[in-house]
C-alpha cells in the first residue's frame, strides 16, 4: 500500500512547527518515530495533507528530574527510556514496561510523545501514565497547558489535545515512599498487543498498612481504564489475599472490554482478574520489601 499525497516539512524548530499546525489544524500531522502513523498512513486510515517532521527538535529528547518529578520530553525514544538508570530506580513500574513494548527495532525509533498522542487503547504506556498519575504538556502558538493522564485519553485514538496543539513534555510525580509496583500483561507472541495488561501499585504505611494504591489497564476499553474504585477498597486496611481478590473483582466490573478475534469479551475479564491478583501481589512483596528494616 501506499500513502494519499502529501506535502513534507522538516520543521528546524518549535515555533515552526506550531506555526505550521496552527496553519493547516487536522490536515497536518506531526511525524516523530513515525511507527504508528506510517502504518496508517500506507492503509490510508490517516491521509494527512501536511506532514510535519519534527525529529530535529532535540530540546524535546531529554529525561531530567525537576523536584520530586520527571519530565521526559514527547521524543524521547522508547529505547532511551527502557535504558535509562534514572528510570529504573526511581520509576520501576515505566522501566518493568518497557521491553512488552513491540520489539526493539520499533522501540528504537518510537517515541513517548508519539504513543500517547496515538492513544491506541492497547498501547501500555497510556496505562502507564494514568497508573502513575502523570500529567502532558500541550503548546501551540497560543501558549500552553497541562492535562492530566485521566483527561487527555478521550477514547480509541482520540485525546485532548487540539487542532493546533502539540504534546511535547510529560511530567511523572515521584511514588511516596514505601510503594511496590508490577506491571503485567497477556499477549499471544512477544511483541504483539496485549490481550489483557495491569498497572498496579501498592503503598505501605506504618505497620503495614495500605495508604495508597492504583490499578490501571490496557486493553479493557476505549481507552486506558483507571480502576480507582477497586484500588481504593485496599486503602486502610493491611492487604490480605481476600482483599486482593474483592480488589480484583471490583476491577473486572470496571473495565469494558471490546473483545476481538483472539480473545472474547468474558476471556478479557478473566485475564483481568488473575492479572489483577497476580500483580497487586507481586506489588504488595515490593512493597514489604522496601519497607523492611535496613533495606
Amino acid at each position: 500500500m501506499k500513502p494519499a499525497p502529501f506535502i513534507y516539512n522538516a520543521a528546524r524548530s518549535l515555533d515552526e512547527a506550531l506555526a505550521l499546525k496552527a496553519e493547516h489544524g487536522d490536515d497536518a500531522h506531526f511525524l516523530a518515530g513515525g511507527q504508528s502513523l506510517v502504518p496508517m498512513m500506507n492503509f490510508r486510515l490517516a491521509q494527512p495533507s501536511i506532514l510535519i517532521d519534527i525529529n530535529r527538535l532535540t530540546e524535546l529528547d531529554s529525561i531530567c528530574r525537576d523536584g520530586e518529578a520527571l519530565r521526559i520530553g514527547a521524543l524521547t525514544r522508547h529505547r532511551t527510556m527502557e535504558r535509562s538508570q534514572e528510570m529504573a530506580q526511581h520509576y520501576p513500574l515505566l522501566h518493568e514496561a518497557m521491553p512488552h513494548i513491540a520489539h526493539p527495532q520499533i522501540r528504537s525509533r518510537g517515541t513517548l510523545g508519539g504513543n500517547l498522542a496515538h492513544a491506541d487503547p492497547a498501547s501500555e504506556l497510556p496505562a502507564i501514565v494514568v497508573a502513575l498519575g502523570g500529567r502532558m504538556r500541550a503548546r501551540s502558538t497560543c501558549g500552553e497547558r497541562w492535562i492530566g493522564a485521566d483527561d487527555f485519553f478521550r477514547g480509541a485514538l482520540i485525546t485532548d489535545l487540539r487542532p493546533e496543539e502539540m504534546l511535547v513534555e510529560i511530567e511523572l510525580p515521584a511514588s511516596p515512599p514505601g510503594t511496590g509496583s508490577c506491571f503485567m500483561e497477556v499477549a499471544r507472541r512477544r511483541g504483539d498487543f496485549a490481550l489483557m495488561g495491569v498497572a498496579a501499585t501498592i503503598t505501605l504505611g506504618e505497620g503495614g498498612t495500605c495508604v495508597a494504591a492504583g490499578l490501571a489497564y490496557c486493553c479493557a476499553g476505549d481507552r486506558p481504564v483507571n480502576a480507582a474504585g477497586a484500588a481504593r477498597s485496599l486503602v486502610g486496611h493491611r492487604v490480605t489475599e481476600s482483599g486482593i481478590g474483592d480488589a480484583a473483582a471490583l476491577a473486572q466490573r470496571a473495565i469494558d472490554p471490546a473483545g476481538n478475534l483472539h480473545a472474547s469479551k468474558d476471556f478479557q475479564r478473566h485475564l483481568a482478574d488473575v492479572l489483577t491478583r497476580r500483580a497487586l501481589q507481586t506489588a504488595l512483596e515490593r512493597a514489604r520489601a522496601v519497607n523492611a528494616p535496613g533495606v
